[in-house]
């Protein structure tokens, strides 16, 4: 078993002085960032897909052992086109990290109305066709899916299930833990409840949120039963704002070691060139 934890992107420039130091040219993030975490989530690949020469930069720029997880474009998960081409356009883009074996998983973020029908369900099996020999995730964000049969489907489809800490409200899921794939996958959303669903809100707010130690401590148990039940874990931190997600997976991160040893992740930095400064995140 391994256990990789790391944040959900890297490039904000709110992270400078808490996280990076507070002359970084953008164009060197990625290189910083990589010389503390083993792994990083690329969320941009949600917005557009990008070209894949822009991705197989990115694999030049990280260490050997570096991991990306890639979140699937919105057309696959949020506005659900039918076109085919959409997840072949995607796996052509991630290509490259596969190439260079930094690929750690694709995660399928559906959003809360994407709701447990029985269209939706058939959906799933698309979608785990069109990415078929991609380790994937699925991370539901509707209560309705929290059921033995929605369990059953991702594991006959090999569809790991993302578990996630976000606030404890009415329609959003729990704080459990599904071993459906060989892959686990691990979200910190924060737990701003008053910022979650409203609307007059900046979507920065909802991840402004710092854990506290006893907050984490509740998911090492958690996360131990993911490691013991599957091949690789990642542990990713979306409280983004203000370089809180690099705070609290260092503080994350040295817990685990401290519970599961070397099974822990750890970054080397030797024999790494930075190679093109192309930008990315």
């Amino acid at each position: 078993m391994k256990v990789l934890v790391g944040t959900a992107g890297f490039s904000y420039r709110d992270w400078k002085c808490t996280f990076y130091p507070p002359d970084i040219d953008s164009r060197r993030m990625l290189e910083e960032y990589a010389l503390h975490f083993p792994v990083v989530e690329i969320n941009s690949t949600y917005y557009a897909i990008p070209p894949a020469a822009r991705i197989n930069a990115m694999a030049q720029r990280t260490p050997p052992n570096f991991e990306f997880t890639v979140k699937a474009n919105r057309e696959m998960t949020h506005e659900i086109s039918a076109d085919p081409s959409i997840a072949r356009d995607f796996r052509v883009a991630i290509r490259p990290l596969e190439d260079h074996g930094k690929l750690g998983c694709v995660l399928a973020q559906f959003p809360w109305g994407f709701r447990n029908t029985v269209r939706n369900r058939a959906y799933l099996e698309v979608l785990a066709e069109r990415l078929e020999g991609l380790d994937t995730v699925v991370e539901f964000r509707n209560e309705e899916w929290e059921a033995d049969s929605t369990f059953e489907l991702l594991a006959r489809l090999e569809l790991g299930y993302c578990c996630v800490d976000e606030p404890r409200l009415k329609g959003l899921v729990s704080p459990r833990v599904e071993i459906t794939g060989p892959v686990t996958y691990m979200r910190f959303h924060g737990r701003n409840y008053d910022s979650w669903w409203g609307k007059d809100k900046e979507s920065w707010e909802r991840y402004d949120y710092l854990y506290t130690d006893a907050e984490l401590s509740e998911w090492l148990p958690k996360v131990e039963v993911m490691a013991q039940g599957s091949d690789r874990t990642y542990v990713i931190f979306n409280n983004h704002y203000k370089g809180q997600a690099p705070t609290n997976a260092r503080t994350f991160e040295q817990m685990l070691r401290g519970m599961l040893g070397s099974s822990v992740a750890t970054i080397e930095s030797s024999g790494f060139s930075s190679g093109t400064d192309t930008h990315f995140d």
